[in-house]
Parts: C-alpha cells; structure tokens; sequence
C-alpha cells in the first residue's frame, strides 16, 4: 500500500486499539494504574515505621534496665562515699571517693585490718559533737578478741598488732584500755591515730551497722587503688 492510499485509509473507531491511551490517561488522571506500586511503597513505609517503633522500644528498655540494675546494685552491692575528713590519713585524705562492697559482709566476714564503712552509733554525736551519718575506720578487733595499748604501740590477744599499713603515729592522748571485743561487734579506729574519733571514745561498732568494706579508691585518678 502506497503512503496516498495509507493516508486515504478510512479507520474504524471501533477497530482502533485505545487501551494505551486509557492506561496513560489513569495514570495521569486517577492514579490507578500505580495501585500496584502504592501497595508496595505503603507496605515498605509501614515496615520503616514498625522497625522504628521497635528500636525506640528497645532503647527505653536498655535505659530501665540498667537503672533498675543500678539501683539493685547500689541497695544490695556496691555504693559510693565520699571522705569529708582526715581521721583515716594518710590512706584515705579528704575528698577522696572510694567504693563499699556490701556483700563482702553480708556474705562474707569482716577481718583485722579491713576498712569499713558502717552506721554511726548515737554515742558519736554525744563524745565527738560530730553528727555524721556514716564513717569510715579500720577494724582492729573483731568478736573474742582482747585489744589494748600501751604507748604507741597497739596490742592484740597479748600481741603488739602489726600495722603493716600506712597509718600516722603517735597513738595520742587517748590510749586503749584493756578489754574483750563482745559479740557481734567490731573496734575500730582511724588510721590518722592521733586525730581519730573512734571506738576509744564511742565504744564498739554493732555488725548491723556495717555497710560495707572499702574496696576501691575511685577518686583521685592518680590515687586509683584496690583496698
């Protein structure tokens, strides 16, 4: 067929293919030769939303954990002091931060030499005028133990205690008077003899007060040390 006789050629409307043109025209029109692809673009959106959601959730649980872990150990394990004075000179010096486990008392033993955290008892307030909460000293006697002194020198069961830590002499005015550790209870006093209110003055330390023993110096950096 000649291109005059293709351009003379009468078309029927009806034979003419229009699905083409209908396609484009709701594409453009409606937008519904796209459902197909909307379905997955809506589906692929809602999966985005859903992996947020989740790992937001999972981050508010991490973060309650490890509160509720925290307060757990805090209560039950470990807890945090600050020194406020100089009676445990020179191994713990005001200011320093040190770190209490609980459980090496709760579940363990407290031993000559051990420094410990512990409840004040009333009769601190009334000899030392000072009203502190909590102190710190170290443990020179514990139950059935016989403690006194004589001089500078501390004794022990009859035998001059052997205070291989550092600790500033002499003992001062107040000495130790000859007497038996009763049960369930422990003498203490501080490592800074001659400036140290403790167990010389107030009396013995009940084993329900005891928080802890000291057993990290967190606080200076370059005084970092394991007790």
């Amino acid at each position: 067929m000649t291109d005059e006789e293709k351009s003379n050629k009468v078309v029927d409307i009806n034979d003419f293919d229009w699905s083409p043109y209908v396609a484009k025209f709701a594409d453009s029109s409606t937008g519904t030769g796209n459902t197909n692809d909307g379905l997955e673009q809506s589906r692929l959106r809602k999966k985005k939303m859903a992996r947020r959601k989740r790992a937001g959730f999972e981050w508010v649980l991490i973060v309650v954990v490890a509160l509720c872990v925290s307060a757990i150990a805090r209560v039950f394990v470990f807890q945090t002091y600050y020194i406020p004075s100089a009676s445990m000179e020179p191994t713990l010096q005001v200011g320093d931060r040190i770190i209490v486990d609980k459980l090496s008392v709760s579940l363990g033993t407290v031993n000559t030499g051990d420094i410990i955290v512990f409840k004040a008892t009333p009769s601190v307030a009334t000899q030392c005028g000072d009203s502190v909460a909590d102190l710190v000293k170290r443990v020179i006697g514990v139950p059935g133990d016989v403690v006194s002194s004589k001089g500078n020198t501390i004794y022990l069961n009859g035998v001059a205690l052997n205070e291989n830590w550092s600790h500033n002499e002499p003992l001062g005015a107040k000495s130790i008077e000859k007497q038996t550790v009763p049960a369930n209870s422990y003498f203490v006093i501080g490592d800074n003899h001659p400036d140290s209110c403790d167990s010389r003055y107030w009396g013995y330390v009940p084993k329900a007060n005891v928080i802890g023993k000291v057993f990290l110096r967190i606080w200076p950096f370059s005084r970092l040390h394991w007790f």
